[in-house]
């Protein structure tokens, strides 16, 4: 002990103090506690110096302080000092620092009211608990709920969890979450959602039950217990509520700033609503009951809305209308009993006044007599022996009696409401186990403490003790497990406390005793109590100031109680009159809540005494009928003590589950930490004593590895052996002396309180020790190299210094021997100076003499050369003289010649440069503009000529028609003459000269005038041409401004529509993505609505037909007549029914499931009936107008053509009439003639006559080269119509608009109504002749001359315009002949060609060359002069192109259809074996085989007989083993037989083949996933054959957009007759399906490995260490033979890719398939991580960032990098980051802001929160930093969502993939069994 005190009582160790406002404070001590020391000297955390006293006669020693690294931990137990300022001071730190509100404290969960919203019970947080162990996650109420699901699975035993806690501490919500969390992961069981039902009973217990008081605004006033039973399965069936003490009292009395149940003030705020009007409601401060507290409103509490949600609730739980408003009324009714004003008639009496409007509404409203209520109001009947009497009952008496009435109403209100809520929560199913949520109120102390508090505290004492029990066996059966030896451990046992209330002569026996007594009140009874336990029993004491209480000692603290309505509320009467008048009435709901009412009268029969504050009621246990009167005379202290007592039964029989919800403070702040308050309700909720309990024996346990892992460091290498559990024994008793501090268990090694931080420190010392030790030699290391810098720089110094002395030296020397030769050389220049002077002075005067001689002489040669000087100017002058006036008179002359020269010349340049220069210089640049100009000038004069050419043309035309016509004049002159009538004639020719003559001066204005004009054109040009050469600058400028705003503005536009651009295809691509997400979530959601009904049809056939043992009923036929969207396949049921069938065995049958199932079915199959009735009405009535839009169009068409028709015949009837009259007229003629042959004009009329049977002729000729055109057109239609005449039967629906199409060119090709048509229009312009006839009726021959005169012009330029039209109508006869010629050549090559093919390919050849023909024919029709020929046709022409081009579909189709009869030869090219792998080839086994004959005419196709379909399925399918296709066959091989099947069926062009084989083919893939699709081979398998059969269907579907991947051959295969689109869609979803199981199927297997692999193994061996953990103990780290770990998952994800590729998975896919794996991995690694507290550290970042490394290695293994994978683990990766990250300044902030975008503001601050350090030298992060990263990210726009969704699949795609594979090469391998197909 003493060397215990030494260690831990020592300089710098932290101790508890006690502090009256904080509770505990923590200190250091500055000095050493020796022993025998009386005081402690310490230092608070403030800095202050304080001296603690011990207590003299204990010497007991504060309590030590944990560790920093062991503060904050999840489980309290896991301290190690278990004491109560360490819990304390431990909850304080997770609930402010770390937000944390949940902590484990043993076997309880410790839960802090935060009064604040957190996002923390969602879904996925319920989801991230599902199937996790209770120690491996973050302390929470899912948790707990999870941990006894669990147990209640794997144990069988019935489970409770016990909530518990004062109110306002948050005990319903975590009831109500508890709830959701079972609703949630376990389901409904039966049709109804019970699980719905069960949280719909919540807010109507909260709206009946619930009211604010001062310290909660949703305070339960009542206990419940809530069995929520389960099923075999451990779905729910159901649920039972019992509830506890209701608080009746508050129905009438509420204290200032409560409120009453929530229910009165819902529908005081629904008054206005129609249906409650007759309430007769008003607001809640119009009724006495709802306004006594004065704070009606709740802040942020809509009541009317609260009402709707009730409402909703009843409804929900089958409570119709009628019996809610029934409710309602009541409810009203007590709201209008309680304004009941009662007046005092005297002292002894009382009365209500006559009609009280109040009164008259509650009578209204319940149903009763008024006189009846306001008499028994006011009175009451006393019984005696032998009479009866009514005795009047004073003001104060009758008040107490109207609340006692309206309190009873409420509750029996309130029973009725929970048992009519058991019956909805009832269930037919047989339950099999129950889980119970027991919400009940926690210890109570208050200043005055009544009847309620005394129940309540008595509750809580059997509560804790039976928690006490429960925590003694849980520590016994731990010491027993692990083979410890066992001590006694004294723990609390409040048996007599329990005693003293409950046992005979208890306290409650006593109360019952006193109110069976006549005269019994609370004085007496509180005498009796003071004799009977005042001087026996310690726990009850009497207080010093009063006689009318009493004290007793809970298990949390002494409660003293006022004795002062006991009785009366232990009595809790009602006037039995007002209970007779109750049941009198007419309301149905009101006698149906009494209708088991007896006497309510206290035992002795005396009245109702003065009620107290409140009163209690207990909702008695269901009995039988015949014990209700008992049941009910018993006191309301017996009633309770029965059901607690049957309670506690209850809960023995169970696992209990303990929440204890603490209330942090009283003021409802969100957050903030009352210490006092908090420790109060520790002390009262058990946690201290479960704290004791552990304390007493070994709290600390740790396993051998985990102890082996974490205290490594302590030992030494020659201490480490195999065996783990013997190295830890050495080295435990090395480190700890005392062997009574631990103890070595099988598995565990437990050592009591204090040891584990005696390990710690000791580790953190030998920790200390290496850093120290690492720090030495890292320091003395960098002080050698400091040293040897330093002597560096010391060497290169010293030498430079000496370096600079030599120099220094050296220019000493170099100095002093300039000085000497700096003195030799001054005294050598002033010796040189001196002898320098004296022969200067020397030289100096001789230099004087000669020199005077040297002048003498020099001026004497002076004179005489100046004298020749002067000679020399002399003459010079007078040569110059005359040479000057030589020289100007020269120069004179020539400047004369010049100068008129020079006058020339600038003349000439002048007339130049006015003329030419000037221009160029003012019109420089504009030379070009100028010859533009200059060359549309030009332009437009040749324009001129060629109009005056074609003028002059025009007259030469004229002239010639003149001549020509003065020639025909002439000639007609002469006829006249001979006819004598030659006078009119001339004149008529005169007039046609004159007006030709009028023509040509007309033609020659408008020359002139042309010609006026283009002069003026010219001016105008030239006019024009100045303006453009100014304006030429001013436009290039523009022109350069312009451009470069055009070429910014584009820029911009091209930059802003890039963005735009992007930024709409991004949006676009979410969209498509959402769009896609949300169609496979249908998909998904259909699934799985389709096997809930196949599994409740299979379970009604099962339950209806279960067939005696050995007979099996097998099918004898399977219809294949079903529809393309029916998946149900008779084959799969029938199998499974089958098989269903040998497993059932005899047993009962529940009836009532049966009649439920079939209801159900004939349900689901109405609606699936009325939704195919939906379809083919929908259908119909497209069909309707599809049909009504063809009608329209056949008749608009129709139409068209009749009008056409007639206007043919009517041309045609005028052709005919003219072509009549010509004749007539030439027989007359002849006639005529014949007569009188001598008469004049005779040649004329022969001339006329000759011209007339010429035209004829070239008409008939004409004719007959129509009909033979014509001939040949009908020939080929009716070929073309006899070859397409058979094929159009079987496509007669498809075919429809094209044969319309061809029947409307064939009716505008007929060549008879081509002649008609172009006779009748070629005449259309002629105007008809004059009628003939009466020239032979009068036979005037002159007539015939005027007629002749008339028609004559008219006749001739009819001729002409003929014979244009004839020619014209000739060269496209020509031309068409032409192309027949052209086209008969190209047939006789195409059938030479077809002659060589096969008859198959012949036919379909030679069909679609005709088809091709036909309709060039039809696209080129010929074209004329709408004024001649065939207008109306040629516009009909047009539409029908237009229609051509829009009918481009139907064509192809048409097309595809025709190549039904095309069967062309191919030849076996041999199997394309490059296809197949060499080691495939390798492992096949050899065999001796026959070697097939090549069949030339094979086309990939497989034949197989109808009946055999079943087999094909079976084999292909159902029974086909994916490992043996895989590895030994070819990819793909089961779609490629299934389409070759396919292809033959279309081929036969056999719809209800084709329908047949597909729908069993979807039918059966479903059913080998729904039997095996827990198996990732087979979901794979069929993945990739799905994909690879809709990539086949899409290949040879003929469409042009997948045809131009084929090969030619491979075109040749397409399908022919069925456009199966839609089922391309259905396999497109069947896909869909099957990835998304095989998503599932990956995650099943990887879920277990991520979180031990990714975050609980250690990679990095020796990086992070393990903390201490409590009882919940935590999956071990460490790498057993049963754990994954990383490579586990690499290995998993290898296997999932080879079996991938091995199947033939389309590379895209595998992509998609493989970034679902990594978002799968990261996010619920992530979600983890934020869940976990021990795994947020930085060892644990390093681990993660390695493990992501290795991720992102595989996928580069793999070539996977780009398929998305990696940036799905950028949350985990972020999270890894700030893991490691420096978290201290602002400058770290913003680093961890701009880093982690990836992850919400929550997750950061979360991450923060939850960061734990490992070892002792690291740090916390403080709070203020994550208040400044939450400030930083205050605008970041986000989902508030803590967890990833791990249950988010991404969307699939199925980009089309080609196969190159030949369809005729494909073998059949004989082990498929499939030889019944043959190969076509």
């Amino acid at each position: 002990m003493n060397e215990e005190l030494e260690f831990e009582f020592v300089k710098y160790a932290r101790v508890w103090i006690p502090d009256p406002d904080e509770v505990w404070k923590s200190a250091e001590l500055t000095k050493d506690y020796k022993q025998g020391d009386g005081i402690l000297h310490l230092q608070l955390e403030d800095g202050t110096n304080l001296q603690h006293k011990l207590d003299p006669s204990t010497k007991t020693l504060p309590h030590l302080r944990n560790p920093d690294i062991l503060v904050g931990e999840n489980d309290l137990t896991a301290l190690s000092y278990l004491h109560e300022p360490a819990v304390l001071h431990n909850l304080k730190v997770r609930f402010i620092d770390s937000k944390l509100i949940y902590t484990y404290c043993g076997i309880v969960l410790v839960a802090i009211n935060p009064y604040e919203t957190l996002p923390i019970y969602g879904a996925e947080i319920i989801n991230a608990y599902s199937g996790q162990n209770m120690g491996d996650m973050d302390p929470h109420i899912f948790a707990v709920a999870e941990e006894a699901y669990k147990q209640m699975a794997r144990d069988e035993r019935n489970q409770s969890i016990i909530v518990s806690g004062e109110s306002g501490a948050g005990k319903t919500v975590s009831a109500k979450y508890a709830m959701r969390y079972f609703a949630t992961v376990s389901g409904s069981a039966s049709e109804a959602n019970v699980e719905e039902k069960v949280l719909a009973s919540n807010p109507i217990m909260e709206a009946i039950g619930n009211a604010k008081t001062t310290r909660n605004d949703n305070s339960s006033r009542f206990g419940k217990y809530i069995e929520i039973g389960f099923d075999k399965r451990y779905h729910i069936t159901g649920a039972n509520m019992r509830t506890y003490l209701l608080e009746k009292s508050r129905v009438v009395f509420q204290a200032d700033e409560e409120r009453n149940y929530h229910i009165f003030y819902q529908l005081c705020a629904s008054s206005r609503l129609p249906e409650f009007k007759a309430l007769k409601l008003g607001g809640a401060n119009d009724f006495h009951y709802t306004k006594q507290g004065r704070n009606p409103v709740i802040d942020g509490v809509d009541d009317a809305r609260e009402m709707s949600t009730t409402r909703s609730a009843f409804s929900l739980l089958g409570i119709t209308e009628l019996y809610q408003m029934g409710l309602f009324q009541v409810l009203a009714a007590i709201l209008h009993l309680g304004n009941v004003d009662v007046k005092d008639r005297d002292a002894d009496s009382s009365m209500i006044l006559p009609n009280n409007s109040h009164l008259m509404v509650f009578c209204d409203l319940m149903g009763v007599a008024y006189q009846d209520m306001s008499h028994w109001l006011c009175h009451k009947k006393l019984k005696t022996a032998t009479e009866t009497y009514i005795k009047p009952l004073p003001r104060v008496q009758a008040v107490n009696a109207r609340d006692a009435l309206a309190k009873h109403i409420y509750a029996k209100l309130f029973t009725w409401i929970v048992e009519h809520i058991n019956q909805a929560l009832h269930s037919t199913v047989q339950q099999h186990s129950f889980i119970g949520v027991l919400d009940i109120y926690g210890f109570e102390t208050f200043e005055i403490n009544s009847f309620e508090q005394f129940c309540i505290n008595y509750a809580n004492e059997k509560l804790q003790q039976q928690f006490n029990m429960h925590v003694f066996k849980l520590e016994q059966e731990e010491y027993m497990k692990e083979q410890i030896p066992w001590t006694l451990i004294d723990f609390y046992d409040n048996q007599p406390c329990i005693n003293l209330i409950e046992a005979k002569m208890g306290v409650l026996d006593l109360l019952d005793e006193e109110c069976r007594m006549p005269k019994g009140s609370d004085d007496s009874w509180a005498q009796k109590l003071y004799n009977t336990h005042l001087k026996t029993c310690a726990l009850f004491q009497k207080p010093r100031m009063s006689n009318k209480a009493f004290i007793i000692q809970h298990f949390a603290d002494k409660v003293e109680y006022q004795c002062e309505g006991f009785l009366a509320k232990n009595k809790d009467t009602v006037n039995e009159e007002q209970i007779h008048v109750l049941k009198a009435s007419k309301f149905d709901l009101l006698v149906e809540l009494f209708q088991d009412e007896e006497k309510v009268t206290s035992p002795t029969g005396a009245g109702p005494p003065t009620g107290g504050r409140t009163r209690l009621s207990v909702k008695p246990d269901k009995g039988k009928s015949s014990q209700a009167s008992k049941e009910h005379k018993k006191t309301v202290g017996l009633q309770f003590r029965n059901s607690l007592q049957l309670l506690m039964e209850t809960l023995n029989a169970t696992t209990p589950h303990y929440v204890r919800c603490i209330k942090p403070n009283d003021y409802k702040y969100a957050f903030t930490f009352d210490p006092k308050r908090a420790v109060q309700q520790l002390r009262a909720c058990g946690v201290l004593e479960t704290i004791r309990i552990s304390a007493a024996g070994f709290p600390s346990r740790w396993t051998y590895q985990e102890f082996f892992s974490r205290y490594r460091v302590l030992m030494k290498q020659k201490d480490v052996q195999s065996d783990k559990k013997m190295t830890c024994k050495n080295v435990l008793e090395k480190l700890v002396q005392d062997p009574d501090k631990y103890q070595f268990g099988k598995t565990k090694i437990f050592f009591r309180a204090g040891q584990v931080a005696y390990l710690e420190k000791l580790r953190a010392d030998k920790l200390r020790a290496a850093c120290i030790r690492i720090q030495k030699t890292i320091r003395c290391w960098l002080a050698r190299k400091k040293f040897l810098r330093v002597k560096r720089a010391t060497i290169t110094i010293q030498r430079h210094v000496r370096g600079y002395q030599a120099r220094c030296l050296a220019t000493f020397l170099r100095r002093t021997r300039a000085a000497v030769i700096i003195q030799k050389f001054q005294r050598m220049y002033v010796q040189r100076k001196r002898y320098q002077r004296m022969q200067a002075a020397a030289l100096a005067v001789q230099c004087i003499l000669r020199a005077y001689m040297a002048r003498q002489q020099y001026k004497m040669l002076l004179r005489e050369n100046k004298a020749i000087v002067i000679q020399k100017m002399v003459r010079g002058w007078l040569a110059r003289q005359w040479y000057r006036r030589s020289l100007a008179a020269v120069v004179y002359l020539q400047c004369c010649v010049r100068r008129m020269c020079a006058r020339r010349q600038l003349k000439k340049l002048k007339i130049e440069a006015r003329s030419v220069e000037h221009y160029k210089k003012l019109n420089i640049g504009m030379e070009n503009k100028i010859m533009q100009l200059q060359r549309r000038i030009d332009e437009q004069n040749k324009e001129n000529r060629v109009m005056s050419e074609r003028l002059s043309s025009a007259e030469t035309a004229h002239a010639t028609e003149g001549e020509r016509m003065r020639r025909e004049l002439t000639r007609l002159r002469g006829a006249e003459e001979e006819a004598k009538s030659s006078a009119n004639r001339v004149v008529s020719l005169q007039e046609e000269l004159e007006r030709l003559r009028v023509e040509l001066q007309s033609t020659q204005k408008e020359k002139k005038a042309i010609e006026d004009w283009a002069q003026t054109y010219q001016d105008e040009m030239e006019k024009m041409i100045s303006e453009l050469k100014e304006q030429n600058h001013l436009l290039k400028n523009e022109k350069n401004d312009l451009n470069r705003l055009i070429q910014e503005q584009g820029q911009q536009w091209t930059e802003k529509m890039q963005r735009a651009l992007k930024d709409q295809t991004s949006q676009l691509e979410c969209d498509l993505n959402e769009e896609r997400s949300r169609y496979q979530n249908l998909l998904t959601e259909h699934l799985r609505l389709e096997e809930k009904y196949d599994d409740l049809k299979e379970e009604m056939t099962l339950t209806m037909n279960v067939p005696k043992p050995g007979h099996r009923r097998t099918d004898s036929a399977h219809s294949s007549n079903e529809s393309e969207y029916t998946y149900n396949s008779e084959l799969a049921e029938s199998e499974e029914l089958s098989r269903g069938m040998e497993d059932v065995t005899k047993g009962t049958l529940d009836m009532a499931l049966v009649l439920k199932l079939q209801k159900r079915v004939s349900e689901l199959e109405q609606e699936k009936q009325g939704l195919q009735n939906e379809l083919d009405r929908r259908e119909e009535q497209f069909q309707r107008a599809r049909a009504r839009d063809d009608e329209e169009h056949k008749k608009a068409r129709g139409a068209e053509l009749e009008y056409e028709s007639l206007k043919r015949q009517e041309l045609e009837s005028e052709n005919k009439k003219l072509r009549h009259d010509l004749g007539e007229m030439r027989r007359a003629l002849v006639g005529t003639a014949g007569a009188g042959s001598a008469a004049p004009g005779s040649p004329a009329y022969k001339v006329l006559l000759d011209q007339l049977n010429a035209s004829t002729e070239e008409l008939e000729v004409r004719k007959e080269e129509v009909l033979i055109l014509r001939s040949q057109l009908v020939s080929q239609k009716e070929a073309m119509q006899h070859k397409v005449r058979g094929h159009t039967r079987s496509c007669k629906e498809t075919m429809t608009d094209s044969l319309q199409y061809v029947e409307d060119v064939q009716n505008l090709t007929d060549a008879k109504e081509i002649s008609q048509a172009y006779m009748g229009l070629k005449d259309t312009n002629r105007a008809p002749p004059p009628d003939m006839r009466n020239i032979n009726e009068d036979g005037e021959l002159w007539l015939v001359y005027e007629g002749l005169k008339e028609t004559n012009r008219l006749l001739e330029s009819q001729l002409q315009a003929q014979r244009r039209s004839h020619e014209a109508e000739l060269e496209v006869l020509r031309g068409e002949l032409q192309a027949v010629k052209e086209e008969n050549h190209r047939q006789q090559q195409l059938l030479a060609q077809n002659l060589q093919l096969p008859p198959e390919a012949r036919i379909e050849a030679s069909l679609q060359h005709e088809i091709t023909r036909l309709t060039n024919e039809n696209l080129m029709l010929p074209t004329e002069d709408p004024k001649v020929y065939r207008t109306n046709i040629l516009r009909r022409m047009i539409d029908l192109l237009e229609q051509v081009e829009k009918q481009d579909k139907t064509v192809r189709k048409l097309k595809k259809q025709l190549k039904v009869f095309a069967k062309k030869i191919s030849d076996l090219e041999g199997g394309q074996m490059e296809n197949v792998s060499p080691s495939q080839m390798v492992d096949e086994p050899i065999h001796p085989v026959n070697i097939p004959r090549r069949e030339k005419d094979f086309q990939g196709m497989l034949e197989y007989k109808k009946e055999d379909e079943l087999k094909l399925v079976k084999n292909l399918i159902l029974e086909l083993k994916p490992r043996g296709v895989a590895v030994n066959m070819i990819p793909g091989l089961p779609a490629y037989i299934l389409f070759m099947c396919l292809r033959h069926a279309d081929y036969l062009n056999d719809d209800q083949k084709v329908r047949a084989l597909l729908t069993s083919v979807i039918n059966s893939i479903k059913k080998i996933l729904k039997k095996r699709g827990e198996d990732f081979e087979t979901v794979s398998f069929w993945l990739a054959n799905t994909c690879r059969f809709l990539h086949c269907l899409k290949q040879y579907s003929g469409d042009e957009q997948f045809m131009k991947y084929n090969s030619p051959k491979q075109n040749e295969h397409c399908l022919s007759n069925f456009d199966l689109a839609e089922y391309r869609q259905v396999l497109s979803d069947l896909a869909i399906q099957i990835y998304q199981q095989l998503i599932k199927c990956m995650e099943n297997i990887l879920q277990p490995m991520i979180v031990s692999g990714m975050l609980e193994h250690e990679t990095i061996q020796g990086v992070s260490g393990v903390k201490p953990t409590g009882l919940r103990k935590r999956t071990s780290s460490i790498a057993d033979e049963g754990t994954y770990t990383l490579d586990s998952i690499l290995r998993q994800l290898s296997s999932f890719h080879a079996t991938m590729c091995q199947h033939g998975t389309d590379p895209e896919l595998i992509k998609q398939v493989v970034k679902q794996q990594f978002y799968i991995i990261g996010a619920v690694t992530l979600n983890n991580l934020l869940l976990r507290k021990d795994m947020c550290s930085w060892s644990k970042g390093m681990q993660i960032r390695y493990n992501v490394s290795q991720l992102e290695e595989w996928l580069r293994d793999k070539n996977l990098m780009v398929c998305g994978a990696k940036e799905t683990l950028e949350p985990l990766i972020q999270a890894a980051q700030l893991l490691q990250v420096k978290k201290k300044t602002d400058e770290d902030a913003e680093a961890i802001c701009s880093m982690c975008n990836a992850l919400t503001t929550a997750q950061i601050v979360k991450v923060l929160n939850l960061y734990t350090p490992v070892n002792a030298f690291e740090e916390r992060v403080s709070v203020t930093f994550i208040r400044t990263i939450q400030n930083r990210l205050r605008d970041r726009k986000e989902s508030p969502q803590l967890l990833l969704d791990t249950k988010v699949i991404y969307p699939v795609t199925f980009p089309f993939s080609p196969s190159s594979l030949a369809l005729e090469t494909i073998q059949i391998p004989g082990s498929l069994n499939l030889g019944f197909l043959t190969r076509v």
